[in-house]
């Protein structure tokens, strides 16, 4: 029998998750099907639990859900306890188990796919949302010199340096304080993209050959337009999308599908849309 996955968010149409894993599934020849579903802002536990009880395997989360996702778990993964935020969840006889994938995804593609090597480096990441909580501890596992988190607020930035302060050298604070400051690789973990805004930050802030690295994906938003004016190297998250993709896919069905052939399919397929292809 066909086992049915999904992921959930808002705004969720633009997902391609289900490319993803539909391409994992005939790579690895396992039986599924799975969708994109948008979850109301104030209903996403009551889509949870209707997939689920029409027979829905499990789920991958994304914005703005990931904290709710970690309270409706009953059972966590330490990197998800941690995060305090949860992005993928297996439907089990005991419940809902969470995980949070984003962090080796990010880590994957940055050292995997784009050749970052992040020990002893200068991290700065930007934003204290769930897509942050879920990188902070695997960046600090790669050794750099310091990870620096900023954040509109700088209480919840401040806050949660001080909750992954036992991993390594992590400070929290607000934007203003980035000034005079850099960094190799700048990590956008907001979704001011989504709206067309850029954080507040000022200029100088990327070193010498400094990646700019934006989470999202499919988007040439304002941040990596910014970058692109400080004459930076930039990535989007397509590729963390697929190798973090890749970690929940091993985590549900136990295979762990490549991921090279996968990203390469969905950049040509950018690539086609550039050029107005179907």
């Amino acid at each position: 029998m066909t086992d049915h996955y999904a992921v959930f968010g808002h705004p969720i149409a633009h997902s391609k998750s289900p490319l993803i894993h539909t391409a994992f599934a005939r790579q690895t020849g396992q039986d599924i099907d799975y969708v994109a579903l948008l979850a109301p802002l104030d209903g996403f536990a009551e889509c949870v639990a209707a997939f689920r009880a029409g027979g829905g395997r499990g789920a991958n989360v994304t914005v703005p859900f990931k904290e709710q996702a970690w309270r409706l778990a009953g059972r966590r993964s330490a990197r998800a306890e941690l995060a305090g935020a949860v992005n993928t969840l297996r439907f089990d006889a005991d419940g809902l188990f969470g995980d949070n994938t984003d962090g080796a995804g990010l880590v994957a593609d940055l050292t995997r796919n784009l050749g970052i090597e992040l020990a002893g480096r200068s991290i700065l990441l930007l934003g204290a949302g769930g897509a942050a909580r879920g990188v902070i501890g695997p960046l600090l596992e790669q050794g750099p010199a310091r990870l620096t988190i900023a954040n509109r607020t700088p209480e919840r930035a401040v806050a949660l340096a001080e909750r992954f302060r036992t991993l390594g050298p992590v400070v929290g604070g607000g934007y203003e304080a980035l000034a005079g400051q850099r960094f190799d690789l700048i990590v956008n973990a907001t979704s001011a993209g989504l709206s067309d805004e850029l954080p507040p930050l000022p200029d100088r802030l990327l070193g010498p050959d400094g990646l700019a690295y934006d989470m999202m994906y499919g988007r040439n938003t304002p941040f990596l337009r910014w970058a692109r004016a400080q004459g930076a190297r930039c990535a989007d998250g397509l590729g963390m999308l697929v190798e973090q993709a890749a970690e929940a896919f091993w985590l549900w069905r136990g295979v762990r599908p490549t991921t090279g052939p996968v990203i390469a399919m969905l950049r040509e397929g950018e690539a086609k849309g550039v050029r107005g292809e179907v």
